[in-house]
């Protein structure tokens, strides 16, 4: 009976949501909550529904959403050991869903407070472990099988302009559709992901959109500051013109490894995440590159500390706290108004463990997106992307001699790089609902040679209005 009870609540969650479709297209942004109306409400599945958020909207309230359903799995794949932190070897299949409520207010000019109530439910293969380039972002480590409801973003945001001369409003779906002042200082405080604010790449940053994999979301070596569900408390400035951009911010970080809650002591526990970034167009083609930097203090231990305090402090250092420096580089450009191309260079201090993001130590990543507008399919998307993760000698050691790390960790280590190869095609099955078939090859999954390839399969079902 609970079992008919939660297929019969998971079902009902998402017809409430194919129900309220409007007018949408494609977005990029990170874990996008929802679409902003990009046409008049007679394109889109219901356009009375269209018309009244159009409406809301002129009042001065957000009200936008999605539902992400995720089934994936791999066939039997070679495995002469495992660890705690491996992928299980035989084959297998999980599914995940997420849904999300934005719903936004006006206060005065340039000021408005957002909410993101969302439901979530499932796992992740392995329960998410086995793989540093885990290849579903919509999979928490802190997987449920009932729906979970919880509020991953909830903050303030304060805009102010800085020109007379405006521009379009960009396709994100946590802010008001209307133009923006082409000069802008922007802050925002609150409840959100360092993702809503830092590598926004084009073509590599939404799981539910675009690639599912979490190191084809952003630099997988640039740890950036979240909970085991991938959010965060902050202030973040912003400054852009249309040229150039600086954003900086300051966020909590996890009090221990990978942790759900986070570090009370924000005088010691904490990051600094700073990005420069230039945009420019050739013959009317978007491009865009990154510089992206950050501190972490937190109380991760250095692979040193770990061989003399014991293992059992990998979640959190007994003794200290300590800081580590990462960084990168996130380029992408439209080579015609249908295809692009994106690259990212990703590294962190080799000497201290990874704390929150994956367990990469220096990464490189590339792909390209092409839409259907070629064979008749404007609203479809083929893409193909490539990362390939090092581990530092340090982490080596600490996974040939048996340690466990909160992503990897087969208990003994036959060194290689690990490289995941990711493809998808996404297809517009109508205004505001697709679908998508993606298919990941892992070689030396969790660094080691002596496991895999493994293939992985997936099919990924979104709708959003």
């Amino acid at each position: 009976m609970r079992k008919k009870y939660y297929l019969l609540n998971f079902a009902t969650i998402s017809v409430s949501f194919l129900l309220t479709v409007a007018a949408v297209a494609q977005t990029g942004r990170f874990g996008s909550a929802g679409t902003p109306n990009l046409g008049p409400p007679e394109a889109a599945l219901f356009p009375n529904l269209a018309a009244q958020q159009d409406k809301l909207e002129e009042e001065g309230w957000i009200v936008r959403g999605q539902a992400t359903f995720v089934l994936q799995g791999h066939p039997t794949f070679r495995s002469p050991y495992r660890g705690d932190s491996s992928l299980a070897p035989s084959a297998n299949a999980r599914n995940t869903f997420s849904s999300d409520l934005i719903l936004g207010r006006t206060l005065w000019d340039g000021a408005e407070v957002v909410v993101n109530p969302s439901i979530t439910r499932g796992f992740g293969l392995s329960n998410s472990v086995g793989l540093a380039a885990f290849p579903n972002n919509e999979a928490f480590r802190l997987g449920s099988t009932e729906p979970y409801l919880y509020v991953p973003r909830f903050f303030f945001r304060q805009t102010i302009g800085l020109s007379a001369d405006t521009v379009p409003s960009d396709d994100d779906p946590l802010r008001f559709s209307q133009p923006l002042p082409r000069e802008r200082v922007t802050i925002t405080a609150g409840k959100i992901s360092t993702f809503d604010i830092f590598d926004d790449n084009r073509y590599a940053h939404d799981p539910r959109t675009q690639f599912l994999n979490w190191a084809l979301v952003a630099g997988s070596a640039v740890d950036y500051a979240a909970d085991a569900r991938g959010y965060t408390n902050g202030v973040a400035l912003e400054w852009e013109n249309s040229t150039w951009a600086v954003r900086s911010g300051a966020f909590q970080v996890a009090r221990r490894a990978n942790g759900l809650f986070m570090d009370p002591s924000i005088t010691r526990g904490y990051q600094l995440l700073s990005s420069v970034e230039r945009f420019w167009q050739i013959n009317g083609r978007e491009g865009a590159i990154r510089f992206i930097g950050g501190l972490t203090s937190a109380r991760q231990s250095s692979w040193s500390d770990l061989f003399i305090n014991g293992f059992d402090t990998f979640e959190k250092n007994p003794n200290r706290y300590r800081r580590k420096l990462s960084g990168g580089i996130s380029f992408d450009q439209q080579i015609t108004p249908e295809f692009g191309v994106f690259a990212r260079f990703s590294m962190q201090d080799s000497r201290i463990q990874s704390w929150m993001f994956t367990e990469h130590d220096q990464a490189i990543s590339a792909g390209a997106s092409l839409r259907g507008t070629r064979w008749g399919r404007e609203g479809d998307t083929l893409a193909v992307a490539t990362n390939l993760g090092f581990a530092s000698n340090g982490r080596r050691r600490y996974l040939d001699a048996g340690g466990i790390g909160f992503i990897v960790g087969d208990g003994r280590l036959n060194y290689r790089p690990e490289l995941v190869t990711e493809t998808y095609y996404d297809v517009r099955i109508s205004p505001g609902i697709n679908m998508a078939l993606n298919y990941q090859m892992a070689l030396n999954p969790g660094f080691n040679a002596d496991r895999g390839p493994v293939h992985l399969f997936a099919l990924r079902a979104r709708t959003a209005f």
